[in-house]
């Protein structure tokens, strides 16, 4: 007898009170193009796998009068195991079945059934967090990284972040007052570094409007909402009632952070000169697990300025409520992420707005639209305390995550304007929860290219599709090269040291070896090339039983630059011209093959 499936997917009850109304009332529907519309974009969720529909699950509504005994019998040709949703089941029709392998395949069976009256793919709705402060409408910045969504799931719930900046308006201590939504929210002892004090007070309003947007209190009917408002925040005081600030107090801060249990830094300032001392302290924070987050600059020029630009920091240019890159913020070939950063050129509306101080009167608190990188900056830094929040173990881990949530900006994978795309917080959370996705288009690719290859030996000269395949010493090259041991992140979550180190290299495509190496989000052209494989095609010629792993790293690495080349090349460092990209990529491939294919040659005794 066959087993009922009474595990469903919560959300199908969350369904069931809907579908329990008559299935006579026939629900309107969008006409013409705009079903059409709607189906399609319900197909693409399910191909891609949104987390807005239930994986493997469908619905189908019989009409009413039809039995359980009547669609048991149809059951076998269609190749599921239906179930009535609820104890209404049998008056609405409505059923479900899990564990559907080919959901499209399968409802195109179901739907030709004259009793189906619709069936689809089960959907997953989930409340959607509305905080109650009065301006939450007037930010715009917290909907477009998707923050109603993320807030469903995380908040950032005891993650430490430190503010390096003009200090916060945290507390009331002598003519300095809190401003109001900030009371409420969880703060750690930090440092004045500018008075050499442990008041990190702000007399500027930068760093009080910067903290804001990252844990501003939020849901207490007062001003607006932060990002992560769980967050518990550190204010680090290291520039002064001017802005500016000393190349040691930040360094200085930047250690403090990491030594008392900071696990993001924000760092919303900048210049334009090389400090020795302020990339030591960036490396240093890195390597105790710290993401550090600063802001690219505001000169609106081609070049990241520090500590943005220093390897190890996770670089942030801004764009306006457009979603275009804002006309002031610097951008280049270090750039990470892009958030909102505001763009008042059409009204302050257009700017971020926080809670912060007059900076005329430090005791008088003013709600006020900011715009620059150094607003754009915190979005991250907070998103990525929600990461935290949500398990992730190392700074590798946040990245990879904020990068694989990032919305692709221009169809480019990369780009100096807006480096892996606009920050989106909901996409990154779901991104860390089911594992960054391996680029499995590129093992596609290298099979795809492996056929070719022995497809043009001869008969003689060709090894034999099994054993290239089953060959360890060709499929491991290649695995490594196109995919990465991605898996080993699942199973060595807690390493640390230089076990992490090697953790991190290995799950990461060969190509991609360069994000450890250089620790930024610019591709290396080197590295997306035919170089390694030529390198090591060298000792292939003499040594014959080092063939196979060089053919297979060779054909992994083709797979790879197709690849790139296809999904829209990114743009690659030192060159002169982005357009130059996909011819390198493209050239470089055709290396690969030819490499590949002389490593695969079987000769004759």
């Amino acid at each position: 007898m066959r087993m009922r499936r009474w595990n469903v997917v919560l959300a199908a009850l969350a369904l069931s009170a809907s579908a329990c109304a008559s299935a006579s009332r026939e629900p309107e529907a969008p006409a013409g193009q705009d079903l059409a519309a709607a189906e399609a974009e319900v197909a693409r969720a399910v191909a891609e796998g949104s987390d807005d529909v239930v994986s493997g699950a469908i619905v189908v509504d019989f009409k009413d009068g039809t039995t359980k005994e009547q669609f048991d019998a149809w059951e076998q040709e269609w190749g599921v195991d239906l179930e009535f949703n609820s104890l209404e089941g049998p008056r609405t029709g409505v059923t479900l079945a899990v564990g559907v392998d080919d959901v499209e395949d399968v409802l195109q069976r179901v739907r030709q059934n004259p009793a189906v009256e619709s069936a689809e793919p089960l959907m997953q709705v989930r409340t959607s967090y509305t905080p109650n402060d009065p301006q939450f409408e007037a930010q715009w910045n917290l909907r477009m990284i998707d923050m109603p969504k993320a807030w469903d799931g995380n908040r950032g719930k005891g993650v430490v972040v430190a503010v390096i900046d003009t200090g916060i308006a945290y507390e009331d201590h002598d003519d300095f007052k809190q401003v109001p939504d900030l009371k409420g929210v969880s703060f750690v002892k930090g440092y004045d570094f500018v008075n050499d004090d442990e008041h990190a007070n702000d007399d500027h309003g930068h760093g009080t409007h910067v903290a804001g947007t990252i844990a501003q209190a939020t849901n207490n009917g007062e001003g607006v909402a932060g990002v992560a408002f769980d967050a518990t925040l550190m204010p680090l005081k290291v520039l002064n009632h001017f802005g500016s600030g000393t190349s040691a107090d930040i360094a200085d801060a930047i250690r403090f952070a990491a030594d008392h249990d900071a696990k993001v830094i924000n760092m919303s300032l900048g210049g334009g000169l090389y400090s020795q001392v302020m990339a030591s302290a960036v490396d240093y924070a890195r390597k105790k697990g710290v993401t550090v987050v600063a802001a690219a600059g505001n000169t609106g020029r081609g070049k990241v300025e520090f500590p943005a630009a220093y390897p190890g920091a996770v670089a942030v240019s801004a764009v306006g409520p457009s979603g275009s890159r804002a006309p002031y913020s610097s951008y280049g070939k270090e750039l990470d992420i892009a958030a909102p950063g505001g763009d008042k050129r059409q009204g302050d509306s257009g700017g971020i707005l926080q809670n912060t101080i007059d900076p005329r009167d430090p005791s008088r608190s003013i709600y006020a639209w900011y715009q620059g990188t150094s607003m754009a900056a915190p979005h991250v830094a907070a998103v990525a305390a929600m990461l935290y929040g949500a398990g992730a173990a190392s700074p590798d881990e946040v990245e990879q995550a904020l990068y694989a949530g990032a919305k692709v900006a221009e169809n480019q994978a990369w780009s100096e304007e807006y480096g892996h795309g606009v920050l989106n917080a909901n996409a990154s959370l779901q991104a860390f929860n089911k594992g960054a996705s391996p680029r499995w288009p590129s093992l596609a690719w290298a099979a795809a290219l492996l056929a070719v290859v022995l497809l043009t030996l001869r008969g003689r000269e060709r090894p034999g599709y099994l054993n290239v395949l089953f060959r360890p010493a060709f499929l491991v090259p290649l695995v490594l090269s196109t995919v990465g041991f991605f898996f080993l992140r699942t199973w060595f979550a807690g390493a640390a040291g230089t076990a992490q180190d090697v953790v991190s290299v290995a799950s990461l495509p060969i190509p991609d070896w360069q994000r450890i190496i250089f620790g930024r989000g610019t591709v290396n052209p080197l590295f997306y090339s035919a170089l390694i494989p030529l390198v090591l095609s060298l000792p292939a010629i003499a040594w014959r039983g080092f063939r196979p792993a060089v053919g297979g790293l060779a054909l992994g690495f083709a797979g790879f630059l197709a690849y790139a080349a296809w999904a829209g090349a990114p743009a690659l460092a030192w060159m002169p011209f982005t357009f130059l990209a996909k011819p390198w990529l493209g050239f470089n491939t055709v290396v690969c093959l030819v490499i590949a294919r002389a490593m695969l040659k079987r000769e004759d005794a």
